[in-house]
């Protein structure tokens, strides 16, 4: 009966197989999540790495690796250059998608202090598709008897990859008061060129996936700060809401020394809840969140989604002098 639960489970998220990936920690990949991030931050160069391991109570888990770096150029700050790599391993199969994208962008002050700014970017770059398809079982490799999987599968294969190219842009709106008070929104659109994405002789054209995302941080008080945010993407009958907030905790901020931890809780629509934890050491950064799953897989999945790992780190080439200076006493 589980194995029956669990075919009729993987039947209904079949189509998903014809979207993109997606991440619990959105605001923790930003040149995925829109090309006018790239350059969008405190300091000269930022690295991202994050990787997800879902669904593994289920089937094979599905795995996917980002990487992605981003810069902006210190005679031109409103210049930023990004980059993105990310594979993603799917089932029995080992369904793969590689994909590298170059994002560019460029800020435009709305006002003079740059309190307000609007950043543009866009995207291009390859997508590879493969699937390994001695990963699977077929009837005619069942002999009357058992399962041999020496016998012929009785199928046709036109081909078992695919690499075409893929289009993206983005723009982002940000409100600066200072690094604990301030607000951001964009919109990006992703697979513009409507790449084909089949394995066989119909061409199958990947729909293009829109994302729009929210976000603000609100100092509450010397040590403690709230940060909401909300993402939303659609992408051909796929539809993706999540919301929730974040709050921050800071330990240390004086002399150069800076600690912080993280607490947060999200929902996606008609899927799945997750609590994420975090905690920032000087220009590092780590987190970590659980999707807890209460969507139609729930009977395969006992409720157990994926386990989702992000890692940020900020280099800042230009360090000011850190100057010591002696008190005198107030008798001389």
């Amino acid at each position: 009966m589980r194995k029956l639960l669990v075919f009729c489970a993987l039947l209904f998220v079949a189509p998903v197989f014809a979207q993109d990936i997606h991440w619990s920690q959105y605001n923790d990949n930003p040149v995925f999540q829109n090309p006018g991030n790239s350059g969008r931050f405190q300091g000269d160069y930022r690295l991202h790495a994050n990787y997800r391991d879902q669904w593994r109570s289920v089937t094979v888990p599905f795995r996917t690796l980002s990487f992605s770096g981003d810069m902006k150029f210190r005679e031109r700050p409103e210049i930023g250059l990004g980059a993105l790599f990310f594979s993603d391993v799917a089932g029995d199969g080992k369904f793969r998608t590689v994909e590298l994208q170059i994002a560019p962008s460029y800020q435009f002050k709305l006002t003079p202090d740059s309190t307000h700014t609007l950043r543009f970017g866009i995207q291009a770059g390859l997508n590879h598709r493969q699937v390994n398809f001695a990963g699977f079982s077929f009837d005619a490799q069942f002999n009357g008897t058992y399962y041999d999987p020496s016998l012929g599968t009785n199928e046709l294969y036109q081909q078992a990859k695919n690499t075409n190219i893929s289009v993206g842009t983005g723009a982002v709106y940000e409100y600066y008061v200072h690094p604990r008070e301030k607000i951001s929104g964009g919109i990006a659109f992703f697979n513009l060129n409507r790449p084909n994405q089949g394995f066989y002789g119909d061409k199958i054209q990947r729909d293009i996936r829109m994302n729009v995302f929210a976000k603000a941080q609100y100092k509450l008080n010397y040590d403690w700060d709230i940060l909401p945010s909300l993402m939303v993407q659609l992408q051909g009958k796929y539809k993706e809401i999540i919301f929730g907030s974040t709050a921050r905790y800071i330990l240390l901020d004086r002399l150069g020394e800076y600690r912080a931890v993280y607490f947060g809780a999200f929902f996606r629509n008609r899927d799945a809840g997750y609590v994420s934890a975090g905690l920032d050491y000087q220009n590092w950064y780590a987190g970590v969140s659980y999707d807890l799953n209460f969507s139609k897989l729930v009977p395969a999945s006992n409720a157990r989604g994926g386990l989702e790992v992000s890692l940020r780190y900020i280099l800042t080439s230009f360090k000011p002098k850190k100057v010591i200076h002696r008190v005198c006493p107030d008798y001389i």
